[in-house]
């Protein structure tokens, strides 16, 4: 039986995990707005370690303990954006692990995050979606040492991680400074891909090689060019985090929509109107603080707010192989061309 509707389901082995969430991934984090205000006011205790904390709401905290060694932490999970358990455990998995490696680190330890509906669905279900996270994680060289689980009407899944970085080279999103151009690491529209697959059941295989994809090597690339800015692009979409950066670092972007990468089947996804509530949310959190040139249409910061799940990095510097998509300019604000 669906924990949501009360409707009786098929077997366990043609489940659709999809429609055991109100929402799907990324998208389902509280909104933006919404988040910011509840977290207003509220400060951390005061400590000299610290070297990223609640200011900024960048991916992870760090707080040095020794010289040459800071340790990051975060903890992300989410509901389920694909029907497949083993391709969930994944996903989740590799969008945990983004936060250390958007911030210059290197994931040492994570803790399995696990809330099941027990009595609803089967627990060899959730076996699937562990080995899933298990075997980004030895991906990764990160060991999975323990994790806790509690019995929830929607299924969630996901990790709190621990890495490890040099205190000098953090990537942070308080660094980005005007003239640097803006490098994207991965495409964009994966939310609308994730929604269509919730509402029909169709699998695409490239969105899902995007999401399980790390971006480890996409970090590395960006230490050894000397980047100091980046953030990854998640929840609040490419337009949210970029205005995120801008705000804390006290600059302002342009954004080139054409150089922008889209996965294969967004444009359409687009057209045919799968676009996720979260999705809209963003753009209505981040419109006041953009402006459109001749030729952007709604269409075109809609793609830009899309929910992304274990999307890429946004490094603020030019990495080899990946576009350029934008620039840091000095003002306030993000101008789309």
């Amino acid at each position: 039986m669906n924990a949501i509707t009360g409707v009786l389901e098929e077997p366990a082995e043609a489940v659709r995990l999809t429609t055991y969430a109100h929402g799907g991934g990324c998208a389902c984090k509280i909104p933006p707005g919404e988040l910011e205000d509840v977290v207003r006011g509220l400060t951390g205790q005061t400590d000299p370690g610290v070297l990223v904390g609640l200011d900024d709401g960048d991916d992870a905290s760090a707080v040095q303990v020794g010289e040459d060694l800071a340790v990051l932490s975060t903890a992300d999970f989410f509901t389920p954006v694909v029907d497949d358990a083993y391709d969930w455990g994944r996903i989740a998995a590799a969008n945990a692990l983004s936060d250390i490696y958007a911030m210059g680190g290197r994931p040492i330890s994570a803790i399995n995050l696990v809330g099941w509906p027990r009595g609803v669905l089967p627990m060899e279900l959730l076996t699937e979606v562990l080995r899933g996270g298990l075997d980004v994680a030895a991906q990764a060289a990160c060991p999975v040492t323990g994790g806790h689980s509690v019995d929830d009407p929607e299924p969630k899944y996901g990790m709190a991680v621990t890495g490890i970085a040099a205190p000098g080279r953090l990537m942070r999103n308080d660094a980005a400074r005007a003239g640097l151009p803006i490098t994207l690491t991965k495409p964009i529209g994966l939310g609308l891909l994730n929604n269509r697959h919730k509402q029909t059941g169709e699998v695409f295989d490239e969105a899902i090689a995007v999401m399980t994809q790390l971006n480890r090597e996409a970090a590395d690339a960006a230490l050894r060019s000397g980047v100091r800015a980046a953030t990854d692009v998640t929840g609040f979409g490419l337009l949210g985090h970029l205005y995120k950066m801008c705000r804390a670092s006290g600059v302002g972007a342009v954004i080139d929509r054409a150089a922008v990468p889209l996965v294969g089947g967004a444009r359409e996804a687009l057209r045919d109107g799968y676009i996720s509530g979260g999705t809209r949310r963003n753009l209505e959190w981040v419109r006041p603080h953009v402006r459109t040139g001749a030729g952007i249409t709604e269409d075109d910061l809609l793609v830009l707010a899309d929910a992304q799940t274990s999307g890429g990095l946004l490094v603020v510097g030019e990495l080899p192989g990946h576009p350029v998509v934008g620039e840091i300019v000095a003002g306030s604000g993000i101008e789309v061309r």
